[in-house]
């Protein structure tokens, strides 16, 4: 577990892929368990650690996971996030066809993506429509090339709806899927069974401070990744 920022409210740490933020029927230790046992013995706390989750990622996804460690901070960023007042910022690998290539061009393509999706709970699975349908959601985010190599692109999200799968399923249906997601309709997984997206970057005002808080993740050591994004492997925190 690498912690990226902590203070005395909250603390964000880089998941790795595989990792699970919460409990789940997997019995698997979460994440939420590390980073109390990370506290607990870093600051000598006696009895039970308290730390919220305010969010989630997808267990195949790495980057930043922001906790509370208060429960002041813990009501104030749920309420954050339920106005879209934290800004996150993914970056993905995917695949493109052929005739996307083409279509696309220069790679310094960028726009946004409206979609309405329908969440399928048993295929723990969302759908991506161009019109509204019953019990759809909208579902909005923009989107930027920032990379590419031979093979695959990478593109920079900004998520404006947190919609089940969002980026996953927007980027599948304009025939754009994540490297290593076979759900949503990747050629071949990868060896670690990860998918190639990265929660990057997190931004926001601090719930008590009021200070700017923005947070990088470091990029995963993966020589693709090195190849199509030769950034600084190393996560940054600035106030």
């Amino acid at each position: 577990m690498q912690v990226v920022y902590e203070d005395n409210h909250i603390i964000i740490v880089n998941k790795e892929s595989g990792e699970i933020v919460q409990g789940d029927k997997t019995g698997d230790i979460p994440l939420s368990e590390d980073v109390k046992a990370y506290i607990k013995e870093k600051y000598a706390k006696p009895g039970e650690v308290f730390l919220g989750v305010v969010h989630r990622l997808d267990r195949p996804v790495s980057g930043l996971v922001v906790f509370a460690r208060t429960s002041k901070a813990l009501a104030r960023m749920n309420d954050m996030f339920r106005n879209n007042e934290v800004h996150k910022t993914y970056w993905a690998i995917v695949e493109e066809r052929g005739e996307r290539k083409e279509e696309r061009g220069e790679r310094n393509e960028e726009g946004t993506l409206i979609h309405w999706i329908v969440r399928n709970e048993k295929q723990n699975k969302s759908y991506a429509y161009d019109r509204e349908r019953p019990h759809s959601k909208k579902a909005v985010l923009n989107y930027k090339v920032i990379g590419a190599t031979e093979r695959y692109t990478l593109i920079e999200v900004n998520l404006l709806t947190g919609r089940h799968h969002q980026i996953r399923c927007q980027l599948a249906a304009i025939g754009c899927p994540i490297k290593g997601d076979l759900k949503y309709g990747a050629k071949r997984s990868n060896g670690d069974g990860s998918i190639s997206l990265l929660a990057r970057r997190v931004e926001f005002i601090h719930p008590v401070s009021k200070k700017n808080i923005c947070v990088e993740a470091p990029l995963p050591d993966d020589n693709l990744w090195r190849a199509i994004c030769p950034a600084s492997p190393g996560g940054s925190a600035v106030e």
